[in-house]
């Protein structure tokens, strides 16, 4: 066994916590970082849960592989069973984990470049706080053998995704519309065609690839700009739908091909809901407030662990209604609808 401090490897290896996650260069991504971290996540998140099974997913990045199975070893040597999910989106990871009352680790580098990877840490009750990173940050861990076969896939948390959209829309909710799904590398690009054919809307293919493509939805490259009009003249779509590398941003654009602002999107969807309080960073659009259609909009800085702290700073325990967004689009409920 070898003793590794998350504060030294950290320093080492730049792989540190930024607005969601753990993130660095692929090459300072090495086995040995990444199984801390997960070892690291475990030792913090068995403070206030018993755990003995986590699950594990990923995004399509060439590197996610090698990264999750760094951390199935290292996390069975701990005793740890790991239910991997494979490639899925962020959001559906969070979701069966949440359902099953265990943590979860995605491992994506969401929108950053190809070169870069991240992992994602969730609790039972859902994404990790500023306060969980710091206890990660100066955890100690034991790490001994990270390299084996990864488990065989778990296809349920995928399946659970998609029925929960099925379920929450009116049956064929969207017949009569034609749809475009910019695919790219998107991990969310197979469930987007199931959830939305299954509503029944018409849907096309769009920009597949089976090389990663970071695809930043709060700073749309100009070709992807140019690429959405040049569609919508084509086949005169009523919208394109895509997401982040790992599905858990929307780029959504109307019948011109024009891709919406994400706050713009968060503020249609806490509308849709009916929410009455909603939590935005500073970097959202002031039409939030402007609109009247929250009795309260509370500004965070920017991540979405301090929009999580202040959706839990807004809930009063007597049903409120209450969503955050980000101006990525990134959206989150405080409370059922």
């Amino acid at each position: 066994m070898k003793t590794i401090k998350i504060c030294d490897v950290m320093t080492n290896s730049g792989v540190a916590f930024g607005t969601s996650g753990a993130r660095g260069l692929v090459s300072q991504m090495t086995d040995e970082v990444c199984a801390a971290y997960a070892l690291a996540f475990l030792s913090v998140v068995r403070l206030a849960f018993s755990t003995t099974r986590i699950a594990l997913g990923m995004d399509l990045r060439p590197s996610s592989p090698r990264i999750v199975n760094a951390c199935t070893q290292a996390l069975r040597e701990h005793g740890i069973e790991v239910d991997f999910c494979g490639a899925l989106p962020t959001p559906a990871l969070a979701l069966y984990a949440q359902s099953e009352c265990i943590p979860a680790i995605m491992v994506t580098g969401s929108h950053i470049p190809f070169d870069r990877n991240g992992i994602k840490f969730y609790r039972p009750d859902g994404e990790i706080t500023k306060a969980d990173e710091a206890a990660i940050s100066t955890a100690v861990v034991e790490i001994n053998r990270v390299r084996g076969d990864l488990p065989e896939i778990n296809h349920v948390a995928t399946d659970q995704f998609i029925r929960r959209y099925l379920d929450f829309f009116p049956p064929r909710h969207f017949a009569g519309l034609h749809l475009g799904i910019y695919e790219h590398s998107s991990v969310a690009r197979d469930a987007l065609h199931r959830i939305l054919e299954g509503l029944g809307a018409r849907v096309t293919s769009l920009g597949r690839t089976e090389e990663f493509v970071p695809i930043d939805t709060e700073a749309v490259a100009e070709a992807d700009i140019l690429r959405g009009k040049a569609w919508a003249e084509e086949y005169h779509f009523d919208a394109i739908i895509s997401t982040d590398g790992d599905g858990d941003r929307p780029l959504i654009s109307d019948e011109t091909g024009a891709w919406l602002r994400g706050d713009m999107v968060g503020l249609i969807c806490a509308s849709y809901l009916k929410a009455d309080k909603v939590v935005v960073p500073v970097s959202c659009n002031t039409a939030i407030e402007l609109c009247g259609m929250f009795s309260t909009v509370l500004r965070t800085r920017i991540g979405s662990p301090y929009v999580i702290a202040g959706m839990q700073e807004l809930d009063s325990g007597n049903d409120d209604k209450i969503v955050g967004f980000e101006a990525n689009g990134g959206f989150l409920v405080g409370s059922g609808f």
